[in-house]
């Protein structure tokens, strides 16, 4: 399976951003989709997933939860991940990923780099 993360970019605080991952292969052999995220000089960590037939989602840092919103479009083999409100806090690598857990780690997209302004 190939992920193709699109949609990363330079914002402004308080701005928003889509992400976008779009997947080639055989994804609903998978179970979930997510989005895990790297900031300099830290651990890379998990932001959220869904799961890709129900659409149950899961958020990681309760920061983000309220302000991301994990979806997908299983027609098109693509998930989302639409920020607002975005914080300098929120500057990162942002990975896509597809598995068979909860919190998919199986798979990783290339990265897209978020960099939010104050």
């Amino acid at each position: 399976v190939q992920l193709v993360e699109s949609g990363g970019g330079l914002v402004q605080a308080g701005g928003s951003l889509r992400l976008s991952c779009a997947t080639s292969g055989r994804t609903f052999r998978y179970y979930a989709m997510g989005w895990f995220r790297q900031a300099p000089g830290k651990e890379r960590e998990f932001v959220a997933s869904i799961t890709w037939s129900v659409g149950d989602t899961y958020y990681g840092d309760p920061a983000v939860k309220g302000r991301f919103t994990i979806s997908r479009d299983k027609s098109q083999n693509t998930a989302y991940l639409q920020m607002n409100n975005l914080t300098p806090a929120d500057t990162a690598v942002y990975y896509c990923t597809t598995g068979w857990d909860a919190v998919p780690n199986d798979f990783w997209g290339q990265g897209t780099q978020v960099t939010v302004s104050s």
